[in-house]
């Protein structure tokens, strides 16, 4: 898998800035605190495996290399960070995957950091799809996706209105315009607002394996949760 980039798209955490419709309902220092845990578990879980793990952060005035390593200390040497660049998250993800491309990556497969109960296996699992599809989606049970991955930087961005309950739906279309084969992964959801924090809580009460780190804050959020 060493010619695979896995990419996690990722804000630095800061107050005000951070999950910002998940904290107009559990204030916006939990906030912060909740998205640096999501982090932490993704980290941890993602880092060195046998693919390249990069993180996609913005803003871009941050060192974001420096604040990763403080939640995966021991993998410290094997982070790379790059910034993200585009007026908007459709040409932002676009440039994710030239970045990867003009650096002779095979396969890029990208992340969302609101989904902290991804797990190795569908990281796994959208590696192998892409062997025989030119694009890989994990839909997100809110109509969008919480990972994409393609072998080439195909522009199945343009247009799509994201942030809607119809992004999956046109990025398919959208793909399938080009000649493009379209290979979904097992639905997910992300965590945006308190219904989803609510549902993760319930989900981590039963497996706490799964994002570990979130398992043990929310433990110390009962009054918001």
């Amino acid at each position: 898998m060493f010619d695979t980039a896995l990419v996690i798209m990722a804000r630095y955490p800061e107050a005000g800035k951070t999950k910002t419709r998940l904290a107009r309902t559990i204030g916006h220092e939990a906030a912060l605190h909740l998205y640096r845990a999501f982090l932490t578990d993704l980290a941890q879980r993602f880092a060195g495996q046998a693919y390249y793990l990069h993180w996609a952060f913005t803003p871009a005035e941050v060192d974001y290399c420096t604040f990763v390593a403080t939640l995966a200390p021991s993998f410290a040497p094997c982070i790379r960070c790059f910034q993200q660049k585009g007026a908007d998250l459709n040409a932002r993800l676009l440039n994710v995957f030239k970045w990867t491309y003009e650096r002779h990556f095979a396969r890029t497969i990208v992340i969302s950091s609101d989904s902290p109960q991804v797990s190795r296996e569908i990281v796994a699992y959208a590696r192998e799809a892409l062997s025989g599809a030119d694009v890989v989606l994990g839909p997100a049970d809110d109509g969008g996706y919480y990972l994409i991955a393609m072998r080439k930087p195909n522009d199945v961005f343009s247009g799509v209105p994201m942030s809607t309950s119809v992004v999956t739906q046109r990025t398919i279309e959208l793909a399938q315009r080009q000649g493009l084969s379209v290979s979904l992964l097992e639905p997910l959801f992300d965590i945006d607002e308190l219904p989803d924090l609510l549902r993760l809580a319930r989900l981590l009460e039963a497996d706490s394996t799964l994002a570990p780190v979130t398992a043990t804050h929310l433990a110390t959020m009962k009054e918001l949760v």
